[in-house]
Parts: C-alpha cells; sequence; structure tokens
C-alpha cells in the first residue's frame, strides 16, 4: 500500500493556518498536514493573539474574509456569533473590528477544518518548534525541538515575522539592561513597566500604536516619547466606506515618474472633494506585478526613500484608533518626534537608575539629551535572515538551503513561493508563504494580499505533490 504524501507547515498563524485549509479544500487528493506551531494557538499568530480590544483591525471587516472567493464569510461568522465573541454584534462591513474577535475567527477555522470527516488523519496540529530540516533519502526531514522527526514530501515556511532587531546603537551595554525592551510584545514589557514611568518608544508604526495602547490599557501615566528618523504616524482610515477608485493602468517603472502619477491622481480625488485613500487602495491588485517588474535599483532607491511614506499611507490606522493616538498627543502624554539616536545608555543614581538619551532632531546641527526610565524597540519586524536568531533559520542557513533576497527583506524565493538556495536553485519541494517572502512580492502583511498567495501556493504544492509523491491508497 502506498502511503500518502505527507506536508509540513511550519508555523500556524494566519498565512500557515489558510494554507492548510486550502490544502484540505483539495478533498480526496488531500495529502497528510502537518501543522506546527510553537505557540499554545493554533490559527492566530503574533498579531490576532492580542488580548487588548483597543487593538482593532487596520481593515475593514468587509475585506476580511479568510477566503478569496467567498467574501462575505467573515462578516457571515460575525452575524452567526452574536453576543458570544466581544467585538462580534452589531459588525458590519465598514467595522474596525478588534484584531482578538479577528483571532476567534481564524482558530474557528481550524478547529472546524480538524473535526471534519474529511480531515481525520489528514489535519494534525503538532505544538512544537522545528529546529531543523533537512533532504535525506529523496523526501525532507523535519526535527522538533522535543527530539522528534517527521518524514516529508514537501514543506512550508510559514514562520511569519520575527522581532524587532535591535538599532546597531544598542548593541553595547545598554541592550543588557533591564530598561531595554528589545521585543514588545514580550511578558517583560507589561510586568517591568512602572505606572509612572517615563518611556522611549523606538519607532512610530503601527507596533508603536499598538505599545502605546497597551501600555494605557495597564494603567500608565507616564509621559511616552515615540522617536524615529522621520517621525511619521500611520494615517487615518475614512470615517465612511470609501468610494472605489479604478486601479491605475501599468505604471512606469521609474519611481520618479510613478510617484509623480499617483499625486497627480490624489490631487484629481481632492479637487473632486473625495479621499485620497482610495488611491492609494486601488494600487493593491498591481502592487506585486510592479514591484517584481522594477530593477533591482530601483526597489533599493524606494526602500531608501519611499518606504516610509508608502507604509503610513498603505497601512492605515482605523479612525476609533487613530482619534485616541491623536487625543494622547494634545495632552502631552505622548510626544512623537523625527531624529536619530546618537547615543543611549544607563546612568546609575543613588536613588534611581534612569536612561540618558541622546538624538539629533531631523534637520539641525546640535543634539538634546533627555532622561527616561524605559526603552521598547517598536522599530519593526526583523527583516534580514542573516541577523535572526531563530533555530530553524539558522540551520537552514548553515546547510546552504535558504539564503536572503536581494534586498535582505526575507528569505529569497521565485515566483511560485519555492525557496531558492544559497545558489540560486529552487529546493525540491520548499515553500515559503507571508511575510517572509516579501523580497519576492513586497506586499504579503496584509490578510487579503495573503489570503491570495495562500490559494495560489495551495494549487502550486498540490501539482507538485501530484507529480512527485505517491498518492494514497485508502485501506
Amino acid at each position: 500500500m502506498t502511503t500518502r504524501p505527507t506536508i509540513a507547515i511550519i508555523g500556524a498563524g494566519f498565512s500557515g493556518s489558510l494554507l492548510a485549509l486550502h490544502l484540505l479544500s483539495r478533498g480526496a487528493d488531500c495529502p497528510r498536514i502537518l501543522l506546527i506551531e510553537r505557540a499554545s494557538d493554533f490559527g492566530r499568530g503574533l498579531a490576532y493573539a492580542t488580548g487588548n480590544p483597543a487593538h482593532l483591525l487596520n481593515v475593514r471587516a468587509g475585506n476580511m474574509s479568510a477566503f478569496p472567493d467567498q467574501p462575505e464569510h467573515f462578516l457571515a461568522w460575525l452575524r452567526q456569533q452574536g453576543d458570544a465573541v466581544p467585538g462580534a454584534a452589531g459588525a458590519g462591513p465598514a467595522s474596525f473590528v478588534a484584531r482578538q474577535t479577528y483571532g476567534h475567527y481564524l482558530q474557528k477555522l481550524i478547529s472546524d477544518a480538524a473535526k471534519q470527516s474529511r480531515s481525520a488523519g489528514r489535519l494534525i496540529l503538532v505544538p512544537d518548534t522545528a529546529v531543523a530540516l533537512r533532504h535525506e533519502g529523496g523526501r525532507m526531514v523535519v526535527r522538533l525541538d522535543v527530539g522528534r522527526e517527521y518524514k516529508l514530501d514537501a514543506a512550508v515556511l510559514a514562520i511569519g515575522n520575527f522581532p524587532p532587531q535591535p538599532p546597531h546603537l544598542f548593541d553595547g551595554a545598554f541592550f543588557r539592561s533591564s530598561r531595554f525592551h528589545p521585543d514588545p510584545w514580550a511578558p517583560s514589557v507589561a510586568r517591568d513597566i512602572g505606572v509612572r514611568d517615563s518611556v522611549l518608544v523606538v519607532g512610530t508604526g503601527l507596533t508603536m500604536v499598538d505599545t502605546v495602547l497597551s501600555l494605557r490599557a495597564r494603567g500608565h501615566q507616564g509621559q511616552i516619547v515615540a522617536l524615529s528618523r522621520r517621525g511619521l504616524l500611520p494615517r487615518r482610515h475614512t470615517d465612511a466606506v470609501p468610494h472605489v477608485v479604478p486601479p491605475p493602468p501599468d505604471m512606469p517603472t521609474s519611481l520618479s515618474r510613478a510617484l509623480a502619477h499617483v499625486r497627480r491622481l490624489v490631487r484629481q480625488e481632492q479637487a473632486a472633494g473625495r479621499a485620497w485613500q482610495p488611491v492609494i487602495d486601488s494600487l493593491r491588485p498591481r502592487t506585486v506585478a510592479y514591484w517584481q517588474a522594477l530593477p533591482l535599483g530601483e526597489k533599493k532607491r524606494f526602500l531608501r526613500h519611499l518606504r516610509p511614506w508608502w507604509d503610513v499611507h498603505r497601512h492605515r490606522l482605523a479612525p476609533a484608533v487613530a482619534t485616541q493616538l491623536t487625543a494622547l498627543q494634545a495632552t502631552g502624554a505622548l510626544i512623537v518626534t523625527a531624529g536619530r539616536l546618537q547615543s543611549i545608555e544607563e546612568v546609575p543614581d543613588a536613588l534611581q537608575g534612569r536612561v540618558r538619551v541622546t538624538y539629533r532632531p531631523r534637520n539641525e546641527d546640535g543634539d538634546i539629551t533627555f532622561p527616561v526610565d524605559q526603552v521598547i524597540n517598536c522599530s519593526g519586524p526583523a527583516c534580514d535572515i542573516l541577523r535572526v536568531t531563530d533555530p530553524l533559520v539558522r540551520d537552514l542557513l548553515a546547510q546552504g538551503t535558504i539564503r536572503p533576497d536581494p534586498l535582505h527583506l526575507g528569505l529569497d524565493v521565485d515566483a511560485e513561493a519555492r525557496v531558492l538556495d544559497a545558489g540560486g536553485r529552487p529546493v525540491p519541494g520548499l515553500y515559503a508563504i507571508g511575510p517572509v517572502t516579501r523580497g519576492t512580492f513586497w506586499e504579503m502583511t496584509a490578510v487579503p494580499d495573503i489570503r491570495m498567495q495562500a490559494a495560489t501556493l495551495a494549487q502550486h504544492i498540490g501539482a507538485y505533490i501530484d507529480r512527485h509523491a505517491k498518492v494514497a491508497v485508502e485501506a
């Protein structure tokens, strides 16, 4: 009797869980799926594991279905929950629901899939950490932290975002200080920061916003200073469902000309009394193809000069969150400033230990020094896999099985999301999904983008299995 092909999906956040669901939809042709997750919760991932109801989705509920061919799926689920799930009752297409609510949705999808008769023996939840992956005898073998090994026909790296890397400035003694919090999601942030402690947050993006809201939800009353090179905050979504702007025609591969074109579109909308946000949204169907058509030099220019501006206009805040942030700034509880960190060090004192921060304000020559009690690194997820400490990534790098993409945004993969080895060759049966593929696909962080990638990747993997693995014969 031949054996059913086995696939390991390493990581059960949104990307990995959704890919598992799409593979299960193959019915009788579905392989055995090992969904491996180091965290206790399957389906949530870091973004949706938050317990803070103030952490809202950055996309309206009407565009948050897990399935691109079922656009009403999430809304229908919300209606079914009523008061059983916080934030579900009364939510509509224009709502920005709590991320924890969306986490419940994802968990329910996985739970329901695991219980279905078609999933019997095909979806196996493995609560452990994958630490090594190697080719052996024409197949792959994944080793878990407990020492157990599984033989595989294919594997998918759905390893999500890595914790922020400390700025190079922090590589000295301060990095080891208890007053420095390298990971804003770590329990130490809640445990060690006092109610009246003053806080420096390095970064002014979405992670900073989450961190500030979390501190305030716990009763924090100290002043918070958020510092980044440009001091840019994520922009606000429109309060009402915006009008639809059709996707623009092919964009020029000169960034300067493309930027001028987008600005013209924005001016046209504003001249007609309409919001600018739909213009940015209209680029979404074209973004992946446009990114892949850009010459490498233009991509580097984008990352150096335009990325911060793209991020704050593309990844926006729910109106309620933006209002909270504005109120905190108005009272002085939150100060957002632009500048470059020059030095940061802990200053022991007989009465209290504090941190001395020196930065140079943007477009100025002199430095400013001020004290704080705590520092939180919210500079964004680590992208350069050469600096990542994850044991599986280190193992694959050491073997030459993976390599960073040319821009060091994640893993190098081809157009079918096949992982490329150190020599640039596709690794048979090894794929990646989600944020670690941003070097090739760029926009792979939001649900609407990842759900399309998951559906497409499930087809590629199915075709690979059909070609290279033996199909099971039912007993």
